[in-house]
């Protein structure tokens, strides 16, 4: 056995099982560092199960990782025999296994606002922000366990490198053994990164991790990053579904809204402003939670809490994605998250007709506002796409004479919410009427900073940081419609406000696979013709706000949105899509699906059932007709975006 482990097949062995170990170790890490999100769920069968997915994905992973050390250890060369090779492949080993740690320990802490696994097309997703060199700065001191973490792990992978005992004969044997070395490793890494050894089986992918899990949240466990970035680069996000033929799709489900209603809440002329406000989740707001705590609930949004009392509202409202990138197509041209956000497909470069394109072609003036630099996330360039005329960020801002310029720069990510929404009233002024201005906020947002003269007035109670955040945003939305309300358009306006996503949450309700999607959607007209009440009969998504306030401006053209007019929809007939972790999931009526491409995995009472803790799959009537209304939904978008098919 010990001649054995000193070939260099041994030693390949041994050093892989220090991999593994190092890579398993990481995955605690990461469970710990998300211990709220997992541990309540966490079951002994549940955990077995789970740590036969990961040994899995660790294991295509690592291949992954050291094929470039594995094939250099079992080539049958007698030149790598000499004294320093093994010491550049320790280097090698302990880089490559190194990078992978990080990755998993870096998205320990990002998975807390992603809700996955970290994809390739992160690099793309930041590529243009220029503070991320100060925020992973912050992060390396205020999560400093994971840093001494990652050090240890280093020195584990380089205290435990095996080297095979060298030798000075090449006889023949020396040829053949190392060549059969390398041909089973060969072999086996094949069977490895593909997960099985049946011939005729698909590659593991990311959703394979589903089978080993309850719940879609859970698969980041049974993950690695390593994994999930590797198997997404130039990964085409779009594989057309076959569910229907195109004429029967059609009458399944159809995105395109040929006859808008016009009705007595339908008038033209009338000025739109849109709030997308960055991680209002609707946990943060105590009108949506007034049974929380007992009936003591309070929430951390005061005045949004009274702009509800006056608003059109709902009890159920969902947002289509997990991040910033995922609002603006949802929320401003009717189109969801699904696979991967829109703006990161090569669909970003079709012709679609957003909002601000449909109230072009009725004669109004269109803005968009976003404090942060102006190729931040994108969001100019999507803007520019879907009709935006003009567009303010932090260069515009910085060069009005009535602000603090780059001294009401936040030193992260963008201009200070207070007196950017107070530039935005200024840039309104301006604006010939009827128009619509959108704003995207910034500020509720990690490293969770407010400025400083609000440091002490702000502090609230609450066990997170984020609490004092969307307690500053809800001030300076406060200021926003106090200065507002005495311009002479308020009047003549409807405003949306709307969340871009969720964020840290602290009742389990807000921690499901349906309750991280949980965000307000509130429609405000100050004269009152949008008659003020929380309805608790129908679902409402981000995609549903284009086609209601097309509706609130009487536009009669035909367009195309992923959502439902809300205000002449049935209630019966309003939904609400996502996409979690490699699983689809269909909300409407009180039922809760999830689809996994193929099959149903589960389907939830959530309104009597609000912790999904009952699986009633197989067992209701109605579940084959939101199946197929799910299938169209996905059927339709697959094919229309990868056909650039997205104008009515």
């Amino acid at each position: 056995m010990k001649k054995v482990l000193h070939t260099p097949l041994g030693a390949a062995l041994l050093n892989m099982l220090v991999a593994y170990m190092v890579m398993m170790l990481s995955r605690v890490a990461f469970f710990m560092e998300n211990w709220a999100t997992f541990a309540p769920y966490m079951s002994w069968d549940l955990f077995w199960l789970a740590l036969r997915g990961a040994l899995k994905f660790d294991t295509s992973a690592l291949l992954y990782l050291n094929s470039v050390y594995l094939a250099l250890t079992l080539l049958p060369l007698h030149i790598k025999e000499r004294p320093s090779f093994y010491q550049t492949m320790r280097w090698l080993y302990v880089i490559t296994n190194g990078v992978g740690v990080a990755a998993n320990l870096v998205d320990a802490v990002y998975f807390q606002f992603s809700g996955r696994r970290t994809v390739a097309s992160v690099f793309s997703q930041f590529s243009n922000e220029d503070s991320l060199t100060s925020i992973i700065g912050i992060e390396l001191l205020r999560h400093w366990y994971l840093v001494v973490t990652f050090i240890v792990l280093i020195a584990i992978l380089w205290r435990c490198f095996t080297k095979p005992r060298q030798t000075n004969h090449y006889s023949w044997r020396y040829y053949v053994l190392q060549t059969l070395s390398l041909l089973l490793a060969i072999l086996l890494a094949v069977a490895g990164i593909r997960g099985s050894f049946r011939h005729g089986t698909h590659p593991l992918s990311i959703i394979n991790a589903n089978q080993y899990v309850n719940r879609p949240i859970e698969a980041a466990v049974v993950l690695n990053t390593p994994f999930t970035i590797i198997r997404t680069l130039d990964k085409k996000p779009f594989d057309i579904p076959n569910y229907f033929p195109s004429d029967q799709l059609t009458a399944i489900y159809s995105p395109i809204h040929s006859h808008p209603v016009i009705d007595s809440l339908s008038r033209s002329g009338r000025n739109v402003v849109v709030l997308i406000v960055e991680s209002m989740g609707k946990e943060y707001i105590g009108a949506f939670n007034r049974e929380l705590d007992g009936g003591t609930y309070r929430g951390y949004m005061p005045f949004i809490d009274s702009l509800v009392t006056k608003s059109y509202t709902f009890a159920y409202s969902y947002a289509n994605g997990r991040s910033s990138i995922d609002a603006m197509p949802s929320a401003l041209a009717g189109l969801p998250m699904m696979n991967e956000s829109y703006f990161l497909t090569p669909a970003a470069t079709n012709d679609v007709h957003g909002l601000a394109a449909m109230l072009d072609s009725l004669g109004y003036t269109t803005a968009f506002f976003h404090g942060a630099n102006n190729l931040s996330m994108g969001f100019s360039g999507f803007a520019r796409v879907i009709g935006y005329q003009r567009y303010y960020g932090r260069d515009q801002y910085c060069q009005s004479n009535r602000h603090g310029g780059m001294n009401d720069w936040d030193g992260w990510w963008a201009i200070w919410d207070e007196p950017f929404l107070q530039y935005m009233l200024d840039e309104i002024e301006q604006l010939p009427q009827p128009f619509l201005a959108t704003a995207f906020t910034a500020s509720s947002h990690h490293p969770f900073h407010v400025p400083e003269q609000y440091a002490d007035s702000l502090v609230e109670e609450g066990n997170h940081p984020m609490h004092k955040c969307v307690r500053y945003t809800d001030m300076a939305l406060r200021r926003f419609f106090a200065r507002a309300s005495h311009e002479p358009w308020f009047g003549n306006t409807v405003f949306v406000l709307v969340a871009d996503h969720t964020n840290h949450a602290t009742h389990q309700e807000y921690m499901t696979d349906l309750g991280v999607y949980s965000i307000p959607i509130i429609f405000y007209t100050p004269d009152g013709s949008l008659p003020p009440a929380m309805r608790t009969d129908v679902i409402a998504q981000q995609t549903d706000v284009m086609p209601t306030l097309l509706h609130l401006v009487g536009n009669t053209a035909p367009y195309l949105a992923f959502g439902c007019d809300l205000l002449a929809t049935p209630a019966a007939d309003t939904w609400a899509v996502s996409y979690n972790n490699g699983i689809y999931q269909l909300v409407q009526g009180d039922l809760f699906i999830q689809f996994d491409g193929q099959r149903i995995k589960a389907v939830y009472r959530f309104k009597e059932d609000p912790l999904l803790q009952h699986n009633l799959v197989g067992s209701l009537p109605q579940e084959a007709e939101l199946a197929n209304l799910l299938k169209g939904i996905i059927q339709q978008y697959m094919t229309r975006l990868s056909e650039n098919r997205l104008l009515p």
